[in-house]
């Protein structure tokens, strides 16, 4: 079962309105929900997830920090809006000693990681024995940036899934039905859409509710499928 993440970002950071869109697509279904801690002014930021946890919805928090001290930085800003999910980053154990203890569960990058907003490279070999590693020191699943890879996507997908015993979500550019359905397919434990929902791009002409439920409807029915 894949679960659809709708991240309120664009250009990897929380857009200006990003409150505004939450409420706007909140009523479509969607559950899942994040940012990123860059793009919005810290108290809006809190206000933002503030709401997120009170509707009862789960929040993710997605790192792209590019140095360790930034990083660390974007953990305890995790730790400070107690949010569900911290996903993303490639700093595995300093960032475990930041959220220890505070039951948010960890999904970090594997891989090699490069630029804003970010890519990933390296071999489906190479990023498969990360995701090996990464799970050798305990963190709870995977966030893997499959469609900013300039591979095999699918390929890569069903390496890391068969290197590891951990959930994966696959995050940056899932900007089609497609995708949404080649995810599912593929058995990813879920996946974010952000800039192509927000866009209004998934069904031209549609509302960011038509959006959302057009995501919604194509996982579920990618699930369904024998």
């Amino acid at each position: 079962m894949s679960e659809f993440i709708l991240m309120l970002t664009r250009h990897d950071e929380t857009v200006p309105d990003a409150l505004e869109l939450y409420r706007a697509a909140s009523a479509s279904g969607v559950t899942h929900v994040g940012g990123k801690d860059v793009g919005l002014p810290r108290r809006e930021l809190e206000g933002l997830f503030d709401e997120i946890r009170d509707n009862g919805h789960t929040s993710y928090l997605e790192v792209v920090s590019e140095t360790e001290e930034a990083t660390i930085a974007s953990a305890r800003v995790a730790l400070e809006l107690g949010v569900d999910y911290l996903i993303g980053g490639t700093l595995v154990e300093p960032v475990r000693e930041v959220i220890a203890g505070s039951g948010i569960t960890f999904f970090p990058y594997v891989g090699h990681i490069v630029g804003h907003p970010c890519l990933l490279r390296g071999t489906i070999e190479e990023i498969a024995a990360d995701a090996r590693r990464v799970e050798a020191l305990g963190v709870d699943g995977i966030n893997l940036l499959a469609y900013r890879y300039d591979g095999d996507v699918p390929a890569l997908v069903a390496a890391v899934a068969e290197a590891t015993t951990l959930p994966l979500i696959c995050a940056g550019s899932v900007d089609s039905l497609n995708r949404v359905r080649e995810l599912t397919e593929l058995g990813t434990w879920a996946f974010t859409v952000g800039t192509a929902a927000l866009d209004l791009e998934i069904v031209p002409g549609g509302s960011l509710h038509d959006q959302v439920a057009a995501v919604l409807e194509a996982a579920e029915l990618a699930r369904r499928r024998p």
